[in-house]
């Protein structure tokens, strides 16, 4: 419950941040925005003011239900505007479905040429309301990665030797290893009061693996406020690339940093995590190509998603605010690849446009938007049909 009440949150966080950035900045352009949202239709209620020509607030309307005009006094405020020539900003509305927010731009589907109209102005424009939605989702990232920063954030320590109030973290735990098969956990953290030995320094959780290949260990973990006993078998013979457990761990210390370094070293962060994430996917699309398994890295869907929140859930605060930080930034730059239905997408017809000196066909760019939302659905069925196979496995 408390993990799906998470998911929730940090999907609605992560969409109406996104699509903020569009309204912002198409507002700032000239372009009008209709409708902005608070969750996705159909419409509880909504506000929406009227002004006249020189912009001035004349008054506040209610919009009830998703359909306008239909009340009485909804008719008369209508009525009132058509009579004074008011001007109707955008409706500010919550509707009942809680995953997010939307902005609705006119012209943006190409079906309105007015000075106002998303379709009207010049192809920077457009650009940058297309591209507002990722800037925000880096700007989100960056701001979350700051609070962990002064919050406190466990950093890794490169030094074998234990030191005090530090503690022993996996960073790392390999596909189908014992480790994964006895129940490890990246985050997991290995306590220092073992039964069967003692650990004064690293080297000493290695020497304990190592000396007990094919034989039953087991380790003490921490995990989140729960302290576990887990048992596994180390690989009685190790191939390259290798461990006997198949785990990485490091010592960790929780470092604190004023505000102006949190700023600062957040934002390096967030530019090191989005090359990062874009080599993976580079290597991941390579890889599918050419018909190589991409060893380490797997894709996940909602349901995945849902399986790691419970797991960060557990860790604490901070790594939660991490996590979000990570899943902006991945949805940043899934949105902005050059495919159709996404911002990306969009922002190639434009460019596209510009190279020939005239727009495409509304159809064509359509029949591409429709074609690949459809594939992209398609594709998020296969990860969830292999995320739910691989929870009941």
């Amino acid at each position: 419950m408390i993990t799906g009440l998470i998911f929730i949150a940090t999907l609605v966080v992560l969409i109406f941040v996104h699509e903020l950035g569009h309204f912002i900045v198409a507002r700032r352009n000239g372009i009008r925005a209709e409708e902005f949202g608070f969750g996705f239709p159909p419409r509880i209620f909504g506000f929406q003011k009227y002004s006249d020509k020189k912009g001035k607030l004349k008054k506040w309307r209610i919009i009830w239900g998703s359909r306008d005009g239909d009340s009485e006094e909804e008719a008369k405020d209508r009525a009132e505007k058509k009579a004074n020539d008011y001007s109707a900003g955008t409706i500010y509305s919550l509707n009942w479905i809680p995953l997010g927010g939307f902005v609705k731009i006119k012209g943006e589907n190409g079906d309105n040429a007015d000075a106002d109209s998303f379709a009207s102005k010049g192809a920077w424009p457009r650009i940058k309301v297309l591209g507002a939605g990722v800037i925000m989702n880096f700007i989100l990232a960056w701001f979350l990665i700051a609070i962990v920063l002064m919050i406190g954030a466990p950093e890794s320590v490169n030094s074998d030797i234990l030191s005090s109030n530090n503690k022993i973290q996996i960073s790392g735990v390999s596909a189908d290893s014992p480790a994964e098969m006895m129940g490890l956990k990246v985050g997991d953290e290995i306590s220092l009061q073992q039964a069967n030995f003692k650990i004064e320094n690293l080297k000493d959780i290695k020497n304990y693996i190592d000396n007990n290949r094919g034989q039953e260990i087991s380790l003490q973990i921490k995990r989140g406020k729960d302290i576990l006993i887990l048992r596994g078998t180390p690989r009685a013979e190790v191939s390259e690339n290798q461990g006997a457990l198949g785990i990485s761990y490091s010592q960790i210390v929780m470092q604190k940093y004023s505000f102006f370094e949190a700023l600062y070293k957040s934002f390096r962060t967030v530019i090191d995590l989005i090359w990062m994430m874009l080599v993976a996917l580079y290597t991941l699309l390579k890889n599918l190509i050419i018909g190589e398994k991409s060893v380490g890295m797997e894709v996940a869907g909602p349901v995945g998603i849902v399986q790691l929140t419970g797991q960060v859930a557990t860790l604490g605060l901070v790594y939660v605010l991490q996590f979000i930080a990570l899943l902006s930034i991945n949805l940043g730059l899934i949105n902005i690849l050059p495919i159709p239905a996404l911002d990306g997408g969009r922002i190639l017809f434009i460019l596209i446009e510009k190279i020939k000196g005239s727009p495409v066909s509304q159809k064509v760019e359509q029949a591409f938007h429709t074609t690949f939302f459809i594939l992209l659905l398609l594709l998020m069925a296969v990860i969830t049909f292999s995320d739910v196979f691989k929870l009941f496995k």
